[in-house]
């Protein structure tokens, strides 16, 4: 497909009220000044209030900051080597750190679908990841966190990349945001992809439900998405405010701006991860000097993790098994921060397995927000966030789904994989230059691990405690009837359509 025919492609997806032309450089400059002026205009005196957990006070702040393709060990306070990262560090010291936290998919649509929902990717028709032609997206019957904040009187942005539909009833601004600017999905769903540059239509940049460029300058996302934060922050400093920040990085094709080009001794990769560093920074210096901090929970984690096969473009799991798009730990165990001084225990870690799906009703246990009325996944874990004595993870299992198919279970320390088919590289180095190398395809058994013994699944002890197995087949077997299993041909009782255009 040649350029125009990549243009027309990207507008037929696109709706008929949408911006068709393409922005010069000057004009998109000109439309970020005029909206960065407008971030100045004080916030409504008179918008609702929420009220506050004890009743007493203003109700408090909250700020997501979700990283793309982030592994385990791609943070300084995780073990990251070849750079420094003191301002997720610092937050990690003033807040706790989060050992065995899962984004719910090993891949980005589903992950984000669960992050607004607190429900499994399964359960809201999201399981996969959607592309430029994708003709769904989250359904107007799903409740997102900004939803469910807004009758609180609660001010809500995105800033980033969104994943969940790219056709406008899908976008934020439809689903609780007042504000949106980023990406609509991936930022390698575009003409320069190193595989298949002809597979996909120029890459919008998206404010409120219009496109205001095409394949943007993607070294300047970072500051973008993180400018438009603080200043979004600024303007509402007087009520309360929801801030979700989806970086498109650490997502392949990287792009530094050149405040951060060559800083760091791991190459681009390295030096993506100091701009995202600089962008908490900047959160949380912004939090301090409103005098906000002590009154916002921020919260620090991502989608998903490292896409290996990108080698040096790709981060780092260790010691977990394997990476993105799999259902080890290296594909979905996070590396986790949430901080809120004088609510959260400085400098303390939490080993209680949780999730993403677990904000959403946590957020609604500390305003007294209404949870959606149909069924959520999550649960409500301030006893292991505020560092209660003893508190244990409520969830009795966690289960690893790739699409429609349940291929792993944890409970407690133990898991347990179902015999499927994944993508590894088998030792082999990834690729260099911003290229994949090929995957190799391999196939595990039935297999039992002890995760507090064996971190990176290494060792199969199922024939030493069948036990062990029979219950976490059980739990399983349960799941399957609530949200199907693909691998066995069922399609469960609990799963909700997505939206469809």
């Amino acid at each position: 497909m040649d350029k125009s025919g990549n243009r027309a492609y990207a507008i037929e997806n696109w709706s008929e009220n949408m911006m068709r032309a393409r922005l010069d450089r000057r004009e998109f400059l000109k439309t970020i000044g005029l909206t960065a002026a407008a971030a100045a205009l004080p916030a409504c005196a008179n918008a609702p209030r929420a009220s506050a957990e004890a009743g007493k006070g203003r109700p408090p702040n909250f700020v997501i900051v979700f990283i793309d393709d982030m592994g385990y060990a791609d943070v300084g306070c995780f073990g990251a080597e070849g750079y420094e990262t003191p301002n997720i560090d610092r937050m990690a010291a003033e807040g706790m750190r989060f050992t065995d936290f899962y984004a719910a998919s090993s891949v980005c649509t589903p992950s984000r679908a669960a992050l607004m929902t607190g429900c499994y990717p399964q359960r809201v028709g999201l399981p996969q990841v959607l592309g430029p032609n994708a003709k769904i997206g989250i359904s107007d019957e799903e409740v997102t966190i900004a939803q469910m904040l807004k009758p609180l009187g609660y001010a809500t942005a995105c800033y980033g990349k969104w994943h969940l539909g790219h056709l406008p009833q899908f976008l934020p601004t439809h689903h609780g945001f007042d504000e949106y600017f980023g990406l609509p999905y991936s930022n390698d769903m575009w003409p320069k992809h190193p595989e298949n540059p002809k597979a996909y239509p120029d890459l919008p940049l998206v404010e409120g439900d219009r496109v205001v460029a095409y394949d943007p300058d993607q070294t300047q996302l970072t500051t973008w998405y993180t400018e438009r934060a603080v200043q979004f922050i600024e303007k509402n400093k007087d009520r309360p405010f929801f801030v979700y920040l989806p970086h498109s990085m650490c997502h392949v094709p990287l792009f530094v701006s050149d405040k951060f080009k060559g800083k760091s001794k791991r190459g681009l990769f390295g030096d993506v991860i100091m701009e995202i560093d600089w962008s908490v920074g900047q959160i949380l210096d912004t939090l301090k000097r409103l005098g906000l901090d002590k009154n916002t929970m921020v919260v620090f984690c991502s989608d998903n993790g490292p896409w290996l096969s990108y080698g040096e473009h790709a981060g780092s799991a260790k010691p977990l098994r394997e990476g993105k798009g799999t259902s080890f730990d290296g594909g979905q165990r996070e590396p986790t921060i949430m901080r809120w001084p004088g609510r959260i225990p400085a400098g303390k870690v939490c080993r209680e397995p949780a999730s993403t799906m677990d904000i959403l009703p946590t957020i609604a246990g500390r305003t007294g927000a209404k949870l959606p009325d149909h069924k959520i996944d999550g649960k409500d874990i301030w006893p292991l966030v505020s560092g209660q004595s003893g508190a244990k993870s409520p969830h009795e299992a966690f289960f690893y789904y790739r699409a429609w198919a349940l291929e792993a279970v944890r409970s407690g320390n133990w898991k347990l994989h179902f015999p499927h088919a994944y993508a590894t590289l088998g030792g082999r180095p990834g690729g260099t230059g911003g290229k994949p190398a090929k995957y190799e395809q391999a196939k595990t058994d039935l297999a039992l691990f002890d995760l507090q013994a064996d971190i990176g699944e290494q060792h199969n002890v199922a024939d030493q405690h069948p036990e062990v197995v029979e219950r976490l087949q059980k739990l399983a077997d349960q799941m399957r009837q609530d949200l199907g299993d693909g691998a066995k041909k069922m399609e469960g009782t609990g799963r909700r359509p997505s939206g469809k255009a």
